[in-house]
């Protein structure tokens, strides 16, 4: 319905670490995603690598057995016995299903990433991301705990970017394409709440709907910038402007 391509919010430094995230999710997705391949060879890449909430449920990778049952057996992938359930938590940060996925991720990461970056400052915004990210992928595994489906995208750590931005900055102004093409500057408190609001509707089909989309963990990472960037602002007031009166 509504899709962000720019905003008015100009930053004070160079946000490099929103560029190094863009950097580095587009490297892993061209030069080590086999998006190339065939369908068998994705799908070990994503049981090698992404987050499975049934591994992290039981401690220990999935064995041949458990992805047999996952998928076609034509492809014939074994276990995967050397994987580490719990850093799989941050490499799905980097990982992609698609060129569409990563495209429309790296786009809201620059338009909203790099104002708050600027706020939060380089060190501070980096924790900030990958807290998100691993906040809206372990609220995803709870109630999912039994699912063998990789979960995989930065949009976890992305939506909570959006709801830092929606917290610092409710009246910025944002150049969205409505209804696909018409072009149209709207404040921020009414773009990502209408993002948040969506996520909400599909999330009633379930938590993981809409073709695979992982809305539960979108809403997550949401709430946790929102709440996060409330507490921030309270304990880090900006200072006052003096006041000028005329003479």
């Amino acid at each position: 319905m509504v899709l962000p391509i720019g905003d008015d919010n100009p930053t004070r430094r160079t946000t490099w670490v929103t560029w190094l995230l863009v950097a580095i999710n587009v490297a892993v997705f061209v030069f080590l995603e086999p998006w190339w391949g065939t369908e068998c060879q994705q799908r070990a890449f994503f049981l090698r690598w992404a987050t499975i909430p049934a591994e992290l449920g039981q401690g220990r990778p999935l064995n041949p057995t458990q992805i047999a049952i996952t998928g076609p057996s034509a492809c014939g992938i074994g276990g995967f016995p050397g994987k580490d359930v719990y850093l799989s938590t941050l490499y799905s940060l980097f990982l992609h299903g698609d060129w569409l996925h990563l495209l429309f991720n790296m786009l809201y990461l620059l338009i909203f990433g790099n104002n708050v970056e600027d706020r939060f400052g380089h060190l501070r915004f980096l924790i900030f991301y990958l807290l998100s990210g691993f906040v809206a992928t372990s609220v995803f595994v709870v109630p999912n705990i039994s699912s063998a489906s990789t979960l995989v995208g930065a949009s976890g750590a992305i939506a909570g970017i959006l709801g830092a931005y929606l917290v610092l900055f409710p009246r910025a102004w944002v150049t969205s394409l409505v209804l696909v093409f018409i072009p149209i500057r709207l404040p921020a408190l009414v773009v990502l709440g209408l993002w948040f609001v969506v996520q909400l509707e599909a999330l009633r089909l379930g938590p993981m709907a809409g073709g695979g989309v992982a809305y539960l963990a979108h809403v997550a990472g949401f709430v946790f910038g929102v709440i996060c960037t409330l507490a921030y602002r309270l304990s880090n007031p900006r200072p006052r402007r003096a006041r000028s009166y005329p003479y």
